[in-house]
């Protein structure tokens, strides 16, 4: 089992989730988060004041998947939240993370059978 942490533009999620489901995936977790990377903010006026902006509105997204899906929801992410053909800086960035072990409350299955297809 492995859990995918994907940082993405925000206008790229609707194209991110359409690229998931088409690869069978639709569990997961959604959140707004700020930050910075290669592109380091930009400046702004606002209100005749010069303000530097540094950390820039991402989506978080958090997928746990069995070690079949892998591939396929990295490929999708990778495809739908790169910018134009080459891709641009601030398209995002993808982590793999080993998962130790998954419980569902509702029906207290544990591992593989927890986490879905």
């Amino acid at each position: 089992m492995k859990m995918i942490v994907a940082i993405i533009r925000p206008d790229r999620l609707d194209e991110v989730q359409e690229a998931l489901a088409e690869s069978d995936i639709y569990l997961m977790t959604v959140s707004d988060v700020r930050g910075c990377g290669r592109q380091r903010g930009y400046t702004e006026v606002y209100r005749a004041q010069e303000q530097e902006i540094r950390l820039l509105p991402k989506i978080k997204l958090e997928i746990a998947v069995n070690d079949a899906f892998v591939d396929a929801a990295v490929d999708a992410i990778v495809r739908a939240a790169r910018t134009g053909d080459t891709g641009k800086v601030g398209d995002g960035k993808i982590f793999v993370l080993p998962l130790e072990d998954c419980i569902q409350i509702r029906t207290g299955e544990t591992g593989m059978v927890a986490i879905g297809p």
